[in-house]
Order: structure tokens, then sequence, then C-alpha cells
């Protein structure tokens, strides 16, 4: 991922947290045949203290090819996307100044890198799958947990998935909130998010005022 300077973010619960809000992941690793890489939408979890940036737990579809591809590459790429929003020329203090502006995107991000383990124990595979389950059954006021199903069935369904377990050894944080812009412009970007309709785009304008 390109990373200037400006828009760079390494402090390590600044990333956790969006890692956290992202809720849904893309695994992209190498295909198995050598061909066009893989990609793969799931949900993740964090386990901090295993390995120098943590450890991201998660499982694919047994009939999902791209799970051979990790076990034979030994490694992927997990991107977490935050709040993002298109910024309009309009909204820049300087286009009146001098016109010399275009459009741009402004978003948060963050790309976690390392080795990857495939693994089919059931009660490991159970223990993702619960994990995983509790944490976004948790803001319901009647969670569903995965005890409420027939243990039989439960047992069958996890015979059709395969755990992931990526050791998180590079992390890169970017959050492009119009920091290379000037202070006038900044105002003007976050004055026109704010006032939109859009939810995304009020995501963005109150992660530009959380600043640093």
């Amino acid at each position: 991922m390109y990373n200037p300077p400006a828009f760079r973010e390494d402090r390590p619960e600044v990333l956790r947290e969006i890692m956290r809000a992202a809720r849904l992941a893309l695994i992209v690793s190498a295909a198995a045949d050598g061909g066009v890489p893989e990609a793969t939408h799931l949900p993740l979890f964090l386990v901090p203290e295993e390995g120098p940036h943590g450890t991201l737990y998660g499982h694919v579809a047994k009939a999902n090819p791209q799970w051979k591809g990790l076990a034979a590459a030994g490694a992927a790429r997990a991107i977490f996307q935050g709040p993002e929003a298109y910024v309009s020329p309009s909204h820049y203090a300087s286009k009146q100044e001098h016109g010399r502006v275009v459009p741009t995107w402004n978003y948060v991000a963050v790309h976690a890198i390392g080795p990857v383990e495939v693994f089919e124990d059931a009660d490991r595979l159970h223990a993702v799958v619960s994990r995983l389950t509790d944490r976004h059954e948790a803001p319901r006021a009647d969670p569903w947990a995965v005890t409420d199903a027939p243990e039989p069935f439960v047992a069958g369904q996890l015979k059709g998935i395969v755990g992931l377990a990526l050791r998180i050894e590079t992390l890169i944080g970017k959050r492009k909130l119009s920091q290379n812009r000037s202070e006038a412009d900044q105002a003007g970007v976050l004055a026109g998010l704010s006032a939109s309709e859009d939810t995304a785009d009020r995501a963005v304008a109150e992660a530009m005022r959380a600043g640093s």
C-alpha cells in the first residue's frame, strides 16, 4: 500500500481500533497455481498477545480454493477498510484563491501481513467460530450462541470450514484525512463532509475531528 509519511499511522492502539471497527476484512494471497492472487471477504478477530503485532483468526469454507493457496504460500495480507469519502475540490478554500485543485479520496485502512497457518482441528474451529459469534452477537438484546444449535449439527458444520491464523509481522496503517492540505482547506473538507447526508462522509469527518 502506497503510504506517504503525512498519512502514516503507527500507533498500535489506533491500528487495533481500526481493525476492530472494520468488522469485515479481506484476505489476499497468492493462488495455489501461481495465477492471479485470490481474495476472500471474511470476519477476523485479533489476539494482540500472540506475536509481535498479534494474530488474526478466522475461517473460510472448505470449498473455497484459497485455503490451499494459503497453505502453499504460507503468507497473506489482511486488509481492513475504515471510513472513506470522496473529497470535492469545492470543499477547498484554495479553490477560490487559485483554482489549482483536483478531487481526491479520504480514507482509513490497515494492512496486516504475515505467515498463515491453516487448521482443521474441530476444537480450534469451534473456539474460533464461538468467539466470532459472541463478538458480533454481543450488541443484540438476546444474543445467539453456537451452543444454541444442536451439537451434532454444529459438528457437521465445522467439517465444512478451514481455520486461519495470520501471525502479523508487518502492520501498515494509513489515515489519509487531508493532512497534506492547508488548515483552511482541511476546515473546508471537514465542514463539507460534516454537512453531507451520507453517513460514510460524516464518518470521515468524525475521523478528521479525532485528529492525532
